[in-house]
Formats: C-alpha cells, sequence, structure tokens
C-alpha cells in the first residue's frame, strides 16, 4: 500500500471520540440524540443536518465496533485505490442517500395511516398527542387497529444512528472490484468469494426488511434493513456514474458481481 489510508482512520476517530463524549457528561447522551440522530421528517426533532450526523453516532459498543471494524477492513482499500477525495466523497454521498432511501421508504408507510386518522376527522392534536406517548383518543382507535396505531407512533418517533448505510455502499463497491476476493465471518470461518458473500448479505437485509424478521438485534432497538439496501443501491450508483462496473472486466479477468 503505497499511501496510508488517512480518511479512513479520521472517520473511525470522530466515530469513537462522538461516541465516548456522552459517557462523560451526564445527560448529554439524550441531547445528542435529539439533535443528531436521524428522526423522520414530521417529527418535530427533524433537522437536515441529520443526514450526515446520523452516520457518525451509534447505538452501543457493539454497533460501533463492527462498523468500525468493517470500515477499517474495506473502507482503507478502497482510499487507497481511490485517493482520498474521491473516497471522502464517496463515503459521504452513500452515506447521505441510505438516510434518504430509508427516511422515504418510512415516509411511504407512514403517510397512509396517517391520511386516514385525518379523513377519519380525528383532530391533529389528537394525533400529535398520540405520537408524544399519550394514550389513543376512542376516535383513533375507531378508525384505525391499535396494533397500526403503534406502529405509525413508532415511524414517527424512532431515529436512526449508524454509519451503516454508507458501509453498504463500502461493501457493494468492494465486491465490484474485488469479486473474487474471499470474505469470512468472525463467527462462521468458511472463505466465500466476495460477489456471492455480499449478494447473500444484501438478500437477508431486504428479506428482512420486508418480513421484519431478523436474526440479529441491535443494541437499543432495531436494525435499519432499508438504510443498509439504501446505501448499497446509491454505493451501486455511483459505481455505475464512475464507470467503474465497465473496467472490473478487465482489472479481473472478466469476473462478474
Amino acid at each position: 500500500m503505497k499511501r496510508r489510508p488517512s480518511g479512513t482512520i479520521i472517520i473511525i476517530a470522530i466515530n469513537v471520540i462522538i461516541f465516548f463524549i456522552p459517557q462523560f457528561i451526564q445527560g448529554l447522551d439524550m441531547k445528542m440524540l435529539a439533535w443528531f440522530a436521524l428522526f423522520f421528517p414530521k417529527n418535530d426533532f427533524f433537522q437536515i443536518w441529520q443526514f450526515i450526523s446520523s452516520m457518525f453516532m451509534h447505538g452501543g459498543p457493539a454497533h460501533l465496533f463492527f462498523n468500525m471494524f468493517a470500515l477499517f477492513s474495506f473502507g482503507s482499500i478502497l482510499e487507497v485505490r481511490w485517493g482520498l477525495k474521491k473516497f471522502l466523497t464517496f463515503y459521504l454521498v452513500v452515506g447521505i442517500g441510505a438516510g434518504a432511501i430509508y427516511t422515504a421508504v418510512n415516509y411511504t408507510q407512514f403517510i397512509g395511516p396517517y391520511n386516514q386518522l385525518v379523513d377519519a376527522s380525528v383532530p391533529a392534536t389528537d394525533i400529535k398527542a398520540y405520537f408524544n406517548y399519550s394514550r389513543p383518543s376512542f376516535k383513533m382507535l375507531a378508525a384505525m387497529p391499535a396494533e397500526e396505531l403503534l406502529e405509525l407512533r413508532n415511524i414517527y418517533n424512532a431515529p436512526v444512528v449508524g454509519a451503516s448505510g454508507a458501509i453498504y455502499g463500502i461493501l457493494v463497491a468492494f465486491g465490484i472490484l474485488y469479486p473474487n476476493a474471499k470474505l469470512m465471518l468472525i463467527f462462521l470461518p468458511i472463505p466465500v468469494a466476495a460477489k456471492y458473500f455480499i449478494s447473500g448479505l444484501l438478500l437477508f437485509d431486504l428479506f428482512s426488511g420486508i418480513t421484519g424478521y431478523s436474526i440479529f438485534v441491535a443494541e437499543g432497538g432495531g436494525i435499519a434493513h432499508f438504510a443498509h439496501i439504501g446505501g448499497a443501491i446509491i454505493g451501486f450508483l455511483l459505481m455505475w456514474f464512475w464507470g467503474s462496473l465497465k473496467s472490473r472486466a478487465t482489472d479481473y479477468n472478466g469476473s462478474v458481481f
């Protein structure tokens, strides 16, 4: 490696610092969550900068460790190949795109039931109070089952944090550039070609996002599967825009991802 992956190290350092600062200042963790996690656009806590700031926050030590481990393992290789400017551009664009797609999916799931409440003449004050954790009004319960109301409130209130969307974009880029590289899970040391390993991971995320079933449990909440898928989509599109999909045949003797 002729160049050092300085950008990768800086991103990891920022994530680690942001994670540990609240450990030493009481009450700062909740304030940082309100400021920097990505909230649903109709939530009062939503701010446009959260599409970037949420990429540098994590829900627990395991969440932080595995994301940063993946970033160092794959991101450093891409940075050395691309250079600092191109790598940082890719990382930020993919991370922001992942947040945007995740938000768009949530919005499509939210707007139909929300309009159903409005069409049933449920007062806006009742809806707002419910979103702020009051009990649903009788009019709300008459318009919609309690389970659907709870799901609507969860979409409204649950913030998303983590670099996973950007990491999935990096995984896709790595799989395109190095399709035959052998990858292994830490707890399942069986080498699998990147083109199969990453494709399988994406299919599992898509399945989990659609069905809600997952064998993994994130610390402090659920897994934002559609943020993962969003990062993978933006990563693929960016690689296509840069012409990397065409160049891989020359670079890797016709291997296909």
